[in-house]
């Protein structure tokens, strides 16, 4: 089966914009409980961390998220504010802890309303979501009001996801900025099959193994030292 994606010129840079580091959402300030990991030794150096985001991108809730942002675009597209409502409820729900659920909602709120600036077109939707609003469930919206291509928008997800992680593990363990490249660019290949696996998932086979950032994420909260929010 050929998976090629095109993407016409405007729709390349839209997903650039809405997975750029540079996009004012407050990504930076999350490690999702590597801060944790990292002072009991559980991630010490670059091979760790590539086998904990390489277990997060096979296993972990981040392949819930991706699924979650695949419907919310789907549901936008066919105007189906109901479905919307009910994923985002049902993503709230699925959260693990306090700390993991406030990021998301934050993100979601952050992401909404910058889109509610840019693209005013966008504000009776997200008037529709209300508040709080996941950021899996704004960032659909984004994709399907900029008419990404799927494919593309859970690629720009998922190295979105990792490279905000990756640059938290450069400061905390702490890594190279070349070796933080290097392991970005190990792991692409396997964006593209847990994109293509995400994209195949019913909705009753939404579900992840993440006990590890779950008890990690718990651990956090109560941390003497942190830099990061969770």
């Amino acid at each position: 089966m050929d998976n090629t994606i095109m993407l016409t010129d405007s729709h390349l840079l839209s997903i650039l914009q809405l997975a750029s580091p540079a996009l004012p959402v407050g990504a930076y300030s999350y490690s999702e409980g590597l801060e944790m990991l990292v002072e009991n030794g559980t991630i010490a150096n670059h091979t760790h961390l590539k086998d904990w985001l390489k277990a997060e991108l096979l296993y972990g809730a981040i392949r819930l998220e991706a699924g979650v942002m695949v419907r919310s675009q789907q549901a936008t597209k066919m105007g189906d504010i109901e479905s919307l409502c009910r994923w985002n409820l049902w993503l709230s729900a699925a959260r693990e802890t306090e700390e993991l659920r406030a990021s998301s909602w934050q993100m979601g709120r952050s992401l909404i309303q910058l889109l509610g600036k840019l693209e005013p077109q966008i504000i009776p939707i997200a008037n529709a979501v209300g508040n709080p609003c996941n950021y899996a469930i704004a960032f659909g919206i984004a994709v399907a009001h900029w008419q990404i291509s799927i494919q593309a928008a859970l690629l720009g997800y998922l190295h979105s996801w990792a490279s905000n992680l990756i640059t938290a593990g450069v400061k905390l363990i702490p890594l190279g900025q070349t070796a933080g490249q290097q392991l970005l660019l190990d792991l692409q290949p396997l964006f593209s099959v847990a994109a293509l696996e995400i994209l195949a998932l019913e909705d009753d086979e939404l579900a992840c193994c993440s006990w590890g950032l779950s008890l990690a994420s718990m651990q956090h909260e109560t941390q003497y030292t942190r830099l990061f929010r969770s």
